[in-house]
């Protein structure tokens, strides 16, 4: 979720391990562990995404609403997988999340709707938007898609 930046990860894991030390009666014990964490790791990528967005801004190298043009040459897996990387990166954080905690960390409906505060009905509409928009922008991949 962090740009797939392995030195940002790794200090953003120390950061939450630090919050996890510094502050124990902040842990929700009503909450599975692993929901609670997952909710302050998402909750410093938003805030890591608000701050990258205000610094884009700042520079003048906003990228909303670029679009990624697709190569139809040597359609597999790698060129799926890299063109589906190309529009996460493009998405908005929230859609970004949502595609990672579903298929990447392959966390439950229920799960995500927790970590994220919102109701279960509107992760449930999210991503059905999400996959009809990625399958959409991918649909070179499969011809069948209109």
């Amino acid at each position: 979720m962090l740009w797939k930046d392995e030195p940002k990860a790794q200090d953003f894991l120390h950061d939450l391990f630090i919050k996890l030390i510094e502050g124990p009666d902040r842990i929700d014990a009503s909450r599975p562990f692993s929901t609670w964490i997952y909710s302050v790791a998402h909750n410093m990528c938003k805030n890591e995404y608000r701050k990258e967005n205000f610094r884009k801004s700042a520079n003048g190298n906003w990228t909303n609403g670029q679009h990624v043009e697709f190569m139809q040459s040597d359609l597999d897996q790698q060129d799926f997988q890299s063109q589906l990387e190309k529009l996460l990166s493009l998405a908005d954080e929230n859609d970004k999340g949502l595609f990672i905690m579903r298929y990447e960390l392959e966390l439950t409906i229920s799960e995500i709707a927790t970590i994220m505060e919102i109701p279960e009905g509107t992760v449930k509409s999210r991503l059905f938007y999400l996959k009809k928009k990625l399958a959409g922008m991918l649909k070179i991949f499969n011809p069948a898609i209109k």
